[in-house]
């Protein structure tokens, strides 16, 4: 039996369906999602009309922004943070989910601007959700090519950077006051600079300690990389042989499961006086320390499985060693550097 053509109905459904072919050569057969029929053939013109715009004069069919946002948790569904992700989406859906991608502008990101503020939140949540949309709208353009032009997506300023980092003695008071394995969490993350949830997720058949590498296949942006083991951290493996037989650190015998911030962090916190300290300012300080001792940006990159370049130049402030030459120019015993002008001196023809 020929299936029907055009607008028609099923017998197991109320709605309206269309079986069509649009004048791009796209065969479409989908619900219409009405129940009455002049919607329905009004809906397959538009398809037709939309089909037809694209085809022969080039215009991009209008996709919305709930079409935008499925594909792109579809595509990020890998990441760790991806249930953050699904509830940022979630809380833009008042302000954005009745919106066509191209009915997006600027005054209309000033506005969700302007209502997250009045809600209370920090300039620093507020570019969360900037940065989601503009995340949205720019694989939207680039990848998808959905569009031609994106508004441009400013954040706010106010935001405080976090700088936090410990000194040698300061880690070092760290790690005494902490205890077991707690200790060895904190080393090996100064050592490697190793996120939490990679250290936690490290097994054994991913670690080759004489060739002093480790292989994560559980980080932040999904991209498995190599981490290479100083010395260092291949000493607080060594100490964790035989503990497991899969995964390298374990408490107690049993895969770590809990966050590492838990009572004994707290309490060795407490302890040495660094309050406000988190277990990821110790991927700081491992970065920190890096730059101090020369490592350059690009090395750095790589090292911490950085995917941008300007996630790592927050830390060329540590390094001044390629300024060195430029700052001695002026040193009291390169005088001859310096030429001899006197200010507001200026010669005058003497009549007579």
């Amino acid at each position: 039996m020929a299936r029907e053509t055009g607008v028609y109905r099923r017998p197991n459904s109320r709605y309206w369906w269309i079986n069509a072919t649009l004048p791009n050569g796209k065969r479409i057969r989908q619900s219409a999602g009405t129940e009455i029929r002049e919607e329905a053939e009004a809906y397959l013109t538009k398809l037709k009309h939309e089909a037809y715009l694209e085809s022969y004069l080039g215009v991009k069919p209008k996709r919305s922004w709930q079409e935008a946002v499925v594909r792109y948790l579809q595509l990020k569904s890998s990441l760790k943070d991806i249930k953050k992700q699904h509830r940022m989406c979630y809380s833009l859906h008042p302000y954005l989910g009745n919106l066509m991608l191209s009915d997006i502008n600027g005054d209309a990101i000033w506005d969700i601007a302007q209502r997250f503020l009045k809600k209370g939140n920090k300039p620093a949540t507020v570019n969360r959700y900037l940065a989601l949309i503009r995340g949205v709208l720019r694989m939207a353009r680039d990848e998808w090519q959905w569009l031609d032009s994106i508004p441009r997506v400013k954040l706010l300023p106010g935001e405080v950077e976090r700088d936090r980092w410990l000194t040698r003695q300061e880690a070092d008071r760290l790690i005494a006051a902490c205890s077991g394995t707690q200790a060895a969490l904190v080393r090996f993350a100064l050592a490697t600079g190793c996120r939490a949830s990679e250290i936690t997720g490290l097994e054994w058949n991913r670690v080759d300690l004489e060739r002093g590498t480790a292989w994560l296949n559980q980080t932040k942006n999904g991209t498995p990389r190599g981490v290479p083991l100083n010395i260092d951290a291949i000493n607080v493996l060594e100490e964790q042989i035989g503990k497991h037989e899969r995964y390298c650190f374990v408490f107690r015998g049993k895969p770590i499961r809990w966050g590492l911030t838990n009572s004994n962090w707290k309490s060795a916190i407490k302890e040495t006086g660094l309050e406000g300290l988190r277990f990821h300012d110790l991927r700081h300080t491992w970065a920190s320390w890096h730059r101090q001792a020369g490592t350059s940006c690009d090395e750095l990159k790589e090292l911490g499985g950085w995917k941008s370049r300007s996630m790592v130049d927050r830390y060329a402030k540590y390094a001044t060693e390629h300024l060195a030459v430029a700052a001695s120019r002026i040193e009291l015993g390169q005088r001859e550097n310096v030429l001899e002008l006197s200010h507001f001196r200026h010669t005058q023809k003497q009549t007579g």
